[in-house]
Formats: structure tokens, sequence, C-alpha cells
């Protein structure tokens, strides 16, 4: 049998493994995954550059699937590869099943990414291939590689593509091959129903390498990866003219490719014969789990390949190793996922400055001291103070990645999935900063990183109503809510999916910077103001060693002898409350405790004893918060109650809007006073 029938014979091979995985199943998307078979058999089978026996290695290509819905191809092809087994394909989308309806990253199998929003997939393959770049500019082209990635007509039409193609196209990737499945169908019309755009113009337009071919010739795939590999200035796009549900036929043999109902729906319910389309494509529709000897060996020469390649690739890293020990001491560390070492406690802060002015502090350390971090804003830099690094590095032009610092533009959404790219790339630290208002834009990305368990911290600034005259479009109300949900929300490793703080002053940003750093398992989310707050009192004279206490989620600020009530917040609301504890006292002799909440999901895990220490069940507790009460319901209890706002803001300056809503010491007098029957 020729190369070319057995390279094809592999493309068959998996389509009927994707279509026997959905039929099986009774569920999925079979028509995208028989298309684009041609092309992800040849990129593994030619191409794609890994150690089988070291899925890890940090200079294995990357390969990032952006329709996740096409999950059958990729575990098809990485059957092939040796990565899961016929059992377990054919336990498609059931529980307990390592072949979930979209897959979950899982780098030991050879998956880079969780995908299913579409768009979001391709975008993270733009941040692993700035983290390359990044680190290449470090410690050399030796330690280059590709990063792929693989797009549908959904990813195309979703608008976070936008930023994604402007992007890597004006930083000039050209570390970059994105295979655009171009099959003109999508899940419930044909494309040309809802688009005319001229999608290789739009990419050149962005500075891209576009190449168009028929994306189920094994040849002109060979061709245009070849093209993509010899480009030094630019990422590339590889169109491919694809087939939906390819080699999909009726019972009475006559062709059912092209249709929208194979997108979708497994081919017996869509109109084909899974039985006759199997018999089609060359296999057994009684047995199609099966990889045909063929391929197997195909298969196995390539890993053979492979090993070898690898091998060398790691004889010129050892042999760089050995000729610069220092640089080879920092990459490890780099990939060693430990939280950078900082000395927070000599961190100098200007007392009684708003939490960004504070994290803009932090920064500038970070900028001198954490070698292998990336910061980035969605050109916003000089107000989220994420300029603070900025300062102190240049950002990222075309083709020199000597710096640190992204400037997305305006692309909140694009941006926080590139961090996640970055993060799954791994050897580099990631921060992205914007309005918390503008949180709303970022929430799918924060969601994967959330899901992937991704270390990616968000810098959101200008909390809350005391925005001030910008108005209600920019003062978040019901913002900080949102995000706490995911906090409750459990990962797959029943931990809070994200860790969440909104340090009450200058000293307690820097815990809670440190808090971030060191939370190398999920996603933190950091809400600063952007108004001076007060410093608490720092009853023991230092007040960063007591707001360390903050690792705790909630801490007691300071405490009377005989405590009457209970008084909570996070943010600049705590120093509204000592302002109103001081009124308690001075006027009716009032008794407080006083407690800092950065973090509720933080709280909530601690021990029962350290719950009841802080927030004693047995006293009245009031709950103080510039967002929605019910961000603050958990922590009162149902001995409390909570002033918060339940309705948009309004234009005005800030110190007008607390007055207007509430947020002074002689309200804070008045609630506790009610509260109590005082």
């Amino acid at each position: 049998m020729s190369q070319l029938n057995v390279l094809n014979r592999a493309a068959d091979n998996i389509r009927i493994l994707a279509a026997a995985m959905v039929e099986k199943a009774k569920s999925g998307h079979p028509g995208g995954a028989m298309g684009g078979a041609d092309f992800v058999n040849i990129l593994y089978s030619e191409f794609l550059t890994y150690d089988p026996k070291d899925p890890e290695w940090i200079n294995r290509d990357r390969f990032f699937l952006d329709p996740g819905h096409m999950s059958p191809m990729l575990y098809a092809i990485l059957s092939l590869t040796g990565k899961f087994t016929m059992e377990e394909c054919s336990n498609f989308r059931q529980w307990d099943s390592p072949t979930p309806g979209h897959p979950e990253v899982d780098v030991m199998r050879g998956i880079e990414n969780t995908s299913g929003p579409l768009g979001q997939g391709h975008v993270m393959a733009v941040g692993a291939a700035i983290a390359e770049r990044f680190l290449c500019a470090r410690f050399g082209e030796w330690m280059s590689h590709k990063t792929y990635a693989f797009i549908s007509d959904g990813g195309v039409q979703e608008e976070i593509s936008q930023g994604a193609g402007r992007l890597a196209g004006h930083l000039g990737l050209h570390n970059l091959i994105m295979f655009y499945d171009s099959n003109d169908i999508q899940l419930s019309t044909e494309t040309w129903a809802v688009t005319k755009e001229d999608t290789a113009k739009k990419y050149e337009a962005w500075g891209w390498n576009v190449l168009t071919i028929d994306g189920n010739s094994a040849e002109a795939i060979r061709g245009a990866l070849t093209m993509a590999h010899a480009e030094t200035e630019r990422p590339t796009l590889i169109i491919g003219k694809t087939i939906m549900g390819k080699g999909a036929v009726t019972e009475s043999g006559e062709s059912y490719e092209r249709k929208c109902a194979t997108h979708g729906m497994p081919l017996g319910e869509a109109g084909a014969s899974f039985e006759k389309s199997i018999e089609n494509l060359g296999g057994d529709p009684k047995n199609p789990f099966v990889i045909f000897p063929e391929v197997a060996d195909l298969y196995a020469k390539r890993a053979a390949e492979l090993e070898k390649i690898a091998a060398e690739k790691k004889a010129e890293q050892a042999a760089w190793e050995a000729a610069n020990p220092e640089l080879a001491a920092k990459l490890k560390k780099f990939f060693s996922k430990e939280a950078p070492a900082v000395d927070y406690a000599k961190i100098a802060q200007k007392a009684d400055q708003a939490t960004r002015a504070a994290s803009a502090t932090v920064l500038g350390v970070f900028a001198k001291e954490v070698e292998n971090m990336i910061v980035s804003s969605a050109d916003l830099a000089n107000s989220d103070k994420t300029d603070g690094f900025l300062k102190n590095t240049t950002f990222f032009k075309n083709n020199d990645f000597s710096g640190a610092f992204l400037q997305a533009g305006v692309c909140e959404l694009t941006m926080a999935a590139i961090m996640n790219g970055i993060a799954l790339h791994g050897g580099v630290v990631c921060a992205c900063g914007t309005f918390f208002v503008f949180s709303d834009y970022m929430k799918p990305a924060v969601r994967m990183a959330a899901l992937m368990q991704l270390p990616v911290k968000y810098i959101w600034t200008h909390d809350a109503f005391r925005v001030g005259e910008d108005g209600p479009t920019h003062q978040p109300i019901e913002q900080e809510a949102q995000i706490r949900l995911m906090e409750q929300l459990k990962n797959h490793h029943g931990k809070n999916s994200a860790l969440v703080l909104r340090p009450a002053d200058v000293e307690e940003c820097t815990v809670a910077w440190k808090m971030a750093m060191e939370n190398v398992e999920t996603p933190t989310a950091l809400i600063l103001s952007r108004q001076n707050i007060k410093n608490l009192p720092a009853v023991s004279g230092n007040r960063y060693e007591e707001a360390l206490q903050a690792a705790k989620g909630a801490y007691i600020v300071t405490k009377d002898e005989k405590p009457e009530v209970v008084l909570v917040a996070n943010g600049s609301e705590v120093a509204s409350l000592v302002a109103g504890a001081e009124l308690l006292k001075e006027r009716k002799g009032i008794q407080v405790q006083i407690v800092s909440a950065p973090s509720e999901g933080l709280f909530f895990n601690q021990s029962k004893e350290y719950q009841e220490e802080v927030i004693p069940s047995n006293l009245p507790v009031f709950g103080l918060t510039a967002g929605l009460p019910s961000s603050m319901y958990r922590l009162v209890g149902k001995n409390g109650i909570v002033w918060g706002l339940d309705h948009f803001g309004y234009s005005a300056p800030f110190k007008v809007l607390d007055e207007k809503f509430g947020f002074t010491a002689e309200n804070v007098f008045n609630q506790v006073s009610a509260l109590l029957n005082k």
C-alpha cells in the first residue's frame, strides 16, 4: 500500500472512530470531526513534535482545539498515538469516562486545553505562542517550538477571534499555525445565511500569512504546513475547504455529505446510515472501534521518529544547560510551578492610598524580581495602575518579546483568554487588568480559567460606585456578587474554583498580592479601589503583620473587651465601619468587633472554631457592602443585616454618592443602633 493510501486509510480510521463514538453515545457532533480528520492525521503523523514518553516536555509543540464539539476527532487521533484505548473511546460522553463531550485539559493524554465555548480555544493558542516567544527571548531559540490551533466557522464568527487575529498579526507570531476547518456548514444553517465576509482578506489585513487549500487532501495539507514552517515573520492561517460528514452515505449508498444535520447528531439520526457509512469508509459497523494494522504501524513509526527527535532536542538542551548553569537554574525555577520568592514585608506602601495605587507599588517590585511574569491591560494601564509594572519593563512589539507587558488594546475577553493560554503553556506567571465593571466582558474566560485550574491573576480596579462622575455604566454594583459565586463553586478537585480578594487598605493589598502569587492552583481576582482609603488601625503597631491574617479569608481588625455587635465588610467599607464604630462608642458606649473579610470563600474553608471566633453566632452582625447585599448574606448569618445597594449608581462625585447611598459613619451608627434597639 502506497504512503498516500496509508495516510488516507488513517484519516478514514479517524472518521470511523469519531462517528462510532457519537453513534454509541447517541449524542455528539460527528460531521465536523469527519471533515477535519485529514488535517489532524497529517499534523500528528508528520509535523507535531512531542515526546511520546514525556508528555509534559516543556519544548513540545502545542495543539489547541477550538471547537470542543469536535472532541471525537481529537480522541480518535490521540487513540492512534496511544493516549486513549478503544474502550475509552467507546465510552464517549459517559460517567467517569476520560472522553467527555468537550475535551478537558489533560496534558498526560495530549489534551492541551479545555474547549467548548467557541473562539476561546484558538485565543489560548495565541497566548501559548506569546509565552513561547517570551521564553525564547530569555533563553534562546534552542527551545523554540510551534503552536497549532484548529478553528471552525463558529470560532471565526465569535467576536473574540477579532482580538486574537489582530494581536497575533501585530506581534508577528510566526510560531503560530492555525487551521481553519472551512466546511461552510454550522449547526442550524449553512454559513452563507449568516456571513459573506472574505476571511482570507481579513486575516491578511491583520498581517497573517494566509493559505487556502483542499482541506481533505493529504498532499495539500502537507504542502501548507511545510510553507507555514518556513514562515519567519507572520502567523499562518491555513484555510482548509473541507467536507462536513465526509464519507457519510444513506442506506441506499447515496452521499450524505455537506448536511447540517450531521453537525450535531449521530449519523443514524441525521438521515445517513451509520452502518453503510462505516462500510463506505472501510470499517466494520459491527466492530467499529478498531485501529487498522497499517494505521497502527504508521503511528508506531512516527512514535519512534518522535522519540529520536525529542532525544536530540533534549541533548541540545543538556549542552546549553552545561554551558549556562545560571540560566538553566532559572529555567527550571520558571517551570517549577512554585510561587516566586518575594519579601512582601519589605514593600513600602504609602498610607491612606487607593488600593489600585498599592497594587502598582507591588507590581513595580514584581517587574524587578519576578522575571517570568507577563502583565497585560486592556488599554487602561495608567488607570488600573498596571503601569506600575510597565514603568519597569517594556511592552511587546512585532517580533520583540524582550519586555514583559502586553498592550492588549480594548479587548477584555481576548486578553483574558490569552492569559489562559500563557498559563497553559507553563513557565510564566500572568496577570491582566481592567476596570471591575468590565469584568463582565471577561467572565467566559474567567470561568474557563477556573475550570482548568489556571493561576491567572485578575487586577480589577474602580471597584464600586465610587467611580463617581463616570456614572452607572462604569460603577460596578452586581459584579462582586457575581465573581464571589466562583468562590462558592468547587472545581473538580473539590477546591474553591477561584480566590476573590477585595483588600481594605494598602497593607492588606500587599497581603492580597502575596496570597494571589502563592495561589498556584486557581485563578485569583483582586478587586481594588479607585479612591483613597484610610489605613485600618494597627493594634500591634504593625499593620502589615496584622493584615497577614487575611490568609484566612476574614479576621478581626479591632475588638472591644465585651463586643455587643460584629461589624463586617471588605474593601473600603471596612474603614467606614471603623469610623462608624467610633461614633457608636462615643455616643452610646456600644462595644464592637470589626472584621475585614477580603475573601468570603476562603473564610468558610476555615474551621468552625475560627469562624465562630471571628463572627460569633450569638452576636448580631452588621454587614456593609458597596454592591448587592447578597454578597454578604453568608457572612452576617441569621442574626445579621446588610446595608448594600439594590440599584444602579448615578453620576456624581463619590463623596456625594456616599452621602446619598448611606455609606457614611453616621449611617453605620444609625443602622447598628436600630439593629441593637438602642
